[in-house]
């Protein structure tokens, strides 16, 4: 079968490498449709001390069971399913209480399991048993599929965020998951919802998703500025960062309001240290936090806004390419053009 494997920074080829076999335990998967991610990206070029070349990466997939071992019980050949990327290891405290996004072994597909950037992949016994393995209907494309692992991080960001109907919020950042992130506002019951972004492309790609938002183009306005003032001086109830940078970190602290939230979503890749003044946070009583990754029911949860078209997840969808042009795949996301780029090893 063709994989493409990531065999050192910046090296990814494609070639023949023998299918995966099935044990009693585990199951075969085909891909379908693998989407590219930043964190693909990032690994590509930088490496992750979880990615262990030569491997497979791609974590957003979607595709159809064609051999299951004859334990397993979760699936069953034919059936269309789609993945979550972060794999509970389902015995460890956190994993027993809900929060396996906190595992110490922090095991995810594309990571210490090979992804989706091949024809077949293995599903192994850990994954089928506390795996976000979610089955999709027939009436849901399979790049639709993919792109509910990203909208299942989003939703985790919202819930540990607290919000919900009623509430405000500044979206900083809209690539991908920040316009995810503005579907969800309307899903979560939004009550006024502003939306940064420095690209003039970006914010015209986002305002076709929720024209009724506050858009703020970071270079023509000063961001903490505009949302205070149009906030008569209160701030917003979640401000929450899409993008990986120092700046929006920072302002999103500057424009929260008292008792509210900020949430560090997006991860800075090289100078993560910030600058700020902690009397903001003292004398606001605000909850400054992150969050990563999502848990099988976030990505239920997901799967089942995009077949209700509460998440118009076809819209995202900018470019298809074939397994054997994954580079120019990885570049065309590089170039920011569109949203999501769709890879289809059968194509």
């Amino acid at each position: 079968m063709k994989a493409a494997i990531f065999e050192d920074l910046d090296q990814i080829v494609v070639r023949d490498i023998p299918e995966p076999k099935c044990g009693e335990d585990e199951a075969i998967l085909k891909v379908e449709a693998c989407a590219v991610c930043g964190s693909d990206i990032r690994i590509f070029h930088y490496g992750n001390e979880r990615v262990k070349p030569p491997t497979v990466i791609g974590h957003e997939v979607s595709g159809v069971i064609v051999d299951v071992g004859e334990k397993v019980t979760r699936v069953k050949i034919g059936d269309r399913v789609a993945l979550g990327a972060d794999v509970p290891c389902g015995k460890c405290y956190w994993c027993q209480n809900g929060m396996g996004t906190n595992c110490r072994l922090n095991y995810a597909i594309g990571y210490q399991f090979p992804g989706g950037f091949q024809e077949y992949m293995l599903l192994n016994q850990t994954t089928l048993d506390y795996g976000p393995v979610t089955r999709i209907t027939d009436s849901m494309s399979y790049e639709e599929a993919a792109l509910a692992e990203p909208l299942a991080c989003a939703i985790n960001g919202f819930e540990l965020s607290q919000f919900g109907l009623g509430k405000s919020i500044c979206i900083i950042g809209l690539g991908p998951i920040g316009v995810m992130m503005l579907e969800l506002t309307e899903v979560f019951g939004a009550s006024r919802v502003f939306a940064a972004q420095r690209s003039k492309h970006r914010l015209d790609i986002a305002r076709r998703f929720l024209p009724s938002a506050r858009f703020i183009s970071t270079e023509e306005e000063d961001l903490v500025e505009t949302v205070m003032k149009e906030t008569d001086g209160e701030g917003v109830d979640l401000a929450i960062t899409a993008a990986g940078t120092v700046k929006a970190h920072e302002d999103a602290i500057k424009m929260v309001r008292h008792r509210g939230f900020v949430n560090l979503f997006g991860g800075l890749k090289n100078q993560p240290n910030l600058c700020i003044d902690s009397n903001l946070i003292h004398y606001k009583e605000c909850f400054v936090m992150g969050s990563h990754g999502s848990l099988p029911r976030h990505h239920e949860k997901a799967v089942s806004l995009i077949d209700n078209g509460r998440v118009h997840a076809r819209d995202y969808i900018s470019k298809i390419f074939p397994l054997k042009d994954i580079r120019e795949a990885f570049k065309y996301h590089e170039s920011r053009k569109g949203l999501k780029v769709i890879v289809k090893p059968g194509l």
